[in-house]
């Protein structure tokens, strides 16, 4: 195996801060509906793919079958209503809650194996499913006290977590038989003709945001996406999946720093001891895991 341009964990630890930043760009862009964030998002990601994909990937459309087709076209449909609920829960809640809560996506993914491919639940996977979701409620009830709007936006972030969960396990298979970039760009391109439908009915406007919104736009295209993900998926070819898996689940650490010197957002004790204890047991469900989970971290890129 070659040796790497640089150290496969300073490019982990560049992804992790770089996945951190997506919540905090979604709320620097208030102005802008969910919608519309997580339209130029993927369709400029899409676009900055579009000449290497069309110049290098270009004979592998021919190859694809119909089945993979259709199972990348619900993958898309349902990572544009991941990003529709996880953005519009960032207008309700604060990014320390809802990165936490999507970051329990994990859990869902392994529930779903099981109902879709009968894996089964290790001793440590239940325990530690049950710590992370006694922390999520812990995170929940201590919104409520703050407000009830601020209990709907961990009710979205959940709701998010469970689409980007359908989008993993509808595009399993067919990952497995195309390139990382053929399959991502068809993906990215379905979401973004999703979102473009969804903000047409809606009336949402295409333009008329301020200067620093379309800087947003790109930032978001860019850092989380391709120095985040894309970073992930190359290290990938020198650490486990189960390194990657753990390094993410620094996310909402990262995003909480982010948004208390961004936005100022404080910490409650009731996100601090329930975000420790969502973190804690998502910790505990990828060692308990690990070796079983048929869900792999190239499936997760687009969760930030």
């Amino acid at each position: 195996m070659n040796k790497p341009p640089i150290h496969p964990y300073i490019a982990v630890v560049i992804g992790v801060i770089s996945v951190s930043t997506a919540a905090v760009f979604v709320k620097l862009a208030n102005t802008a509906p969910a919608s519309i964030i997580a339209n130029y998002r993927l369709l400029i990601a899409v676009l900055i793919m579009a000449p290497y994909v069309l110049l290098k990937h270009r004979k592998e459309f021919k190859l694809i079958s119909k089945k993979d087709w259709w199972l990348s076209i619900l993958a898309g449909v349902f990572l544009a209503f991941h990003f529709i609920f996880w953005f519009e829960s960032l207008n309700y809640t604060s990014v320390a809650s809802s990165v936490v809560l999507v970051t329990m996506q994990p859990i869902f993914a392994f529930i779903g194996t099981y109902i879709f491919f009968k894996e089964r639940f290790s001793a440590g996977a239940i325990i530690s499913m049950i710590i992370a979701v006694t922390g999520s409620v812990i995170i929940g009830w201590g919104d409520f006290q703050v407000s009830g709007l601020a209990l709907f936006g961990d009710i979205l972030a959940l709701i998010g977590a469970v689409m980007v969960t359908v989008y993993f396990l509808m595009g399993q298979n067919a990952r497995r038989r195309l390139s990382l970039m053929t399959y991502t760009f068809i993906v990215y391109g379905i979401s973004s003709i999703t979102l473009i439908i969804y903000n047409l009915l809606l009336g949402h406007s295409f333009t008329g945001y301020p200067t620093s919104h379309w800087l947003v736009f790109l930032a978001l295209a860019i850092i989380p996406t391709f120095f985040g993900h894309t970073l992930f998926n190359w290290a990938l070819k020198w650490v486990s999946t189960s390194v990657i898996s753990m390094s993410i689940v620094f996310e909402p650490i990262g995003a909480s720093i982010l948004a208390y010197l961004v936005l100022g957002e404080h910490i409650t004790w009731s996100q601090w001891l329930g975000g420790t204890i969502v973190i804690l047991g998502l910790f505990l469900f990828i060692v308990s895991t690990s070796r079983k989970t048929k869900i792999t971290i190239s499936h997760r890129k687009d969760n930030s």
